[in-house]
């Protein structure tokens, strides 16, 4: 008998060579009917799994994020076959899950159209219904290429030549008729996929290099129940009203040109917007004790060497030639902040430092990630460096912390945390990044938030900790990061006089909150759907003078509002009162103030709310109170 530890902390015993599924069974039957894959000794391993020895494991349903993962890529698999069926020499390329549903490459020849979609769709439902087990089985590398030509599969064989080591044995999962090259995990059967919904079809060359041919990407989305397929359905219905790429043209919020390709245009509007935010970035700054520097954003090669971005990030950097010396537009802010740290010499007593800026940066995407505010070409990084000794990392980062939570919930935004390890083309010691690493988790424990690990996706001088915004869609967006860094001291020579009267090197912190204010832009824009909060709304109040004779009334409201710091216009064109309000709610205006005959001879004004409609009639001070209050509170609607 062998003893398993299960998620609960409670212990069973079993035969050995019990299978995680049969294990799920015995805990009951709904939970193996949800059971999707399994953590063995925290290892992601499949259902069908054979136990040998004692272990601790956690049996994954469609509510955990790895559960979620080996249901997608089960839904990619039955796609694929659902493909070969219909198109018989199709060659297949990759098809992971991803965070949102699955996607599949293939070669055809051809490109397909709607219909053809809606007969993959009817295939994969009859794959479902057929119920077909699935099974892994391994082959040598020799056996696994010949079974792959065999298949006439070129991009299998590839991937199994690049990929596989003298000796090693390559997995395969096999359902009904089809057999396809993959590590797994996968459910147990195609019967395990309730609800399945094929989104679209595009163009995706092999393994993204433009270089190489260009094949078919279907994307797809699975759930347990049809219902949440029709959830997922209308909320991508409701993320293309909120494209904040079609309101910041609606708005005249923000633009894009063809004369610049990834570089954003913003408007008046949308500089109100902006300022606004940065007024309020600036306000939180100074109460949290930093100071602001500005750095030019062409720098030469030597700073860029000796940082490490030239040879860790060169591929994303705008060059130029200057007096015959080459020069880059800085990607990142930090090596112009080592250079002010550098400028004057510190005490311990100096420190902690924090200086603040807020960067334009530029880097090179290629044309194909562009994706409005949310994946740009320059964009201004509201950074910080926070220069430290070591004993001070701690209480530093939960600062920081604590700054990030402020600023977020002024939005109304929930997130998550999420610590990223060493990655593989890291720079410094092992020591020196475990202790890094150690800082920043003591740090997330002390604080008492819940974070999850991701390991090897840290910056390659550091590890850091993300945050993870939720919007009202339930996307997720990263914006906040915190990255201790060892390494750029180092290579800068920085230090400060420690109290023993000795030179030091101190450690530095590198953080954003925003991240790139102009994606915060657009992220704000599509989670109020470009209506903002009242502190936040370029234009907070017009005022709608119901004809021509009002206007001279309808100038003094607009001056009274405008003294007290509110933003207000007023729409004088001689149109009818109802086709100004649809104006004014089609322009996501908070508050709309009408002036007419009544108004005039009782020194009232009538106001309408962008949301609750008509609000009656009130005194124009007491109106003035209202907002004023309602925007030093910033007040989320």
């Amino acid at each position: 008998m062998i003893k398993v530890t299960l998620k609960d902390g409670i212990i069973k015993e079993y035969p050995i060579n019990t299978t995680v599924a049969e294990i799920a069974k015995s805990l009951g039957a709904k939970l193996y009917k949800s059971a999707c894959s399994c953590l063995i000794d925290d290892n992601l391993m499949d259902l069908r799994t054979s136990i040998t020895k004692d272990c601790k494991i956690e049996i994954l349903t469609f509510d955990d994020d790895l559960g979620k993962k080996a249901y997608w890529h089960t839904s990619s698999h039955i796609m694929a076959q659902a493909i070969l069926r219909l198109f018989p020499n199709a060659i297949l390329g990759i098809g992971p899950a991803i965070d949102k549903g699955f996607y599949y490459d293939f070669d055809l020849g051809r490109t397909l159209n709607t219909d053809d979609l809606n007969k993959i769709e009817d295939e994969i439902k009859n794959i479902i219904k057929e119920n077909l087990p699935i099974e892994r089985f391994e082959l040598d590398v020799e056996d696994a290429i010949a079974f792959m030509k065999e298949k006439g599969q070129k991009y299998k064989i590839e991937l199994i030549k690049e990929h596989a080591n003298k000796g090693e044995k390559i997995s395969f999962y096999k359902q009904g008729e089809f057999v396809d090259l993959c590590a797994g995990p996968h459910l147990m059967s195609t019967g395990n996929i309730k609800a399945i919904k094929l989104l679209n079809c595009t163009g995706a060359y092999w393994r993204g290099n433009s270089k190489g041919p260009m094949l078919q990407r279907i994307y797809g989305i699975s759930f347990p129940k049809s219902s949440l397929v029709d959830e997922y359905l209308n909320t991508i219905e409701e993320a293309k009203k909120r494209d904040h790429r079609k309101l910041g043209r609606e708005l005249e919020l923000f633009d894009f040109f063809d004369e610049g390709q990834g570089f954003p245009f913003f408007f008046p509007n949308g500089m109100v917007l902006m300022n606004t935010l940065l007024e309020f970035w600036h306000q939180e700054h100074e109460k949290a004790g930093y100071v602001e520097i500005k750095t030019p954003i062409i720098l030469n090669k030597d700073l860029w060497l000796r940082s490490g971005h030239w040879d860790h990030y060169k591929e994303n950097m705008y060059t130029t030639l200057i007096d015959e010396q080459e020069y880059a537009i800085k990607p990142m802010n930090c090596p112009g902040g080592m250079l002010v740290y550098k400028s004057r010499p510190h005490s311990y007593r100096d420190l902690p430092l924090r200086i603040a800026e807020l960067g334009l940066v530029h880097r090179h995407e290629l044309s194909g990630a562009l994706h409005g505010l949310m994946r740009v070409r320059c964009f201004t990084q509201d950074d910080a460096h926070i220069f430290m000794t070591p004993e001070q990392i701690e209480s530093e980062i939960i600062g920081v912390m604590q700054l990030i939570d402020r600023f977020y919930s002024t939005f109304g935004f929930k997130y998550h945390i999420e610590l990223s390890t060493r990655p593989d083309d890291s720079l410094g010691s092992d020591e020196q990044w475990e202790i890094a690493t150690e800082g920043l988790k003591l740090a997330l424990d002390k604080s008492g938030k819940e974070y999850k690990i991701n390991e090897g996706d840290g910056a390659f001088y550091g590890p850091k900790i993300d945050f993870h915004l939720e919007d009202c869609l339930g996307r997720t967006w990263q914006c906040g990061t915190i990255q201790l860094d060892f390494q750029m001291p180092e290579r800068f020579d920085l230090n400060y006089i420690g109290e023993d009267g000795e030179k030091h090197r101190p450690v530095m912190i590198h953080r954003v909150v925003f991240g790139s204010i102009e994606r915060f832009i657009g992220i704000l824009t599509e989670h109020f759907a470009g209506a903002f909060p009242l502190w936040l709304s370029p234009e907070q109040v017009r005022v709608l003078p119901i004809s021509e004779k009002f206007q001279s009334k309808a100038f003094e409201v607009i001056e009274k509002l405008r003294s007290h710091g509110i933003r207000a216009s007023m729409d004088d064109r001689n149109e009818k009162i109802g086709y100004k309000i649809r104006e004014a709610q089609l322009k996501k205006i908070p508050y709309m103030v009408i002036i007419g005959d009544k108004e005039s001879q009782s020194g009232t004004i009538s106001v309408r709310s962008r949301k609750e409609g008509d609000l009656g009639s009130t005194l124009l001070e007491e109106f003035i109170e209202s907002i004023l209050q309602k925007i030093k509170n910033k007040t989320i609607n």
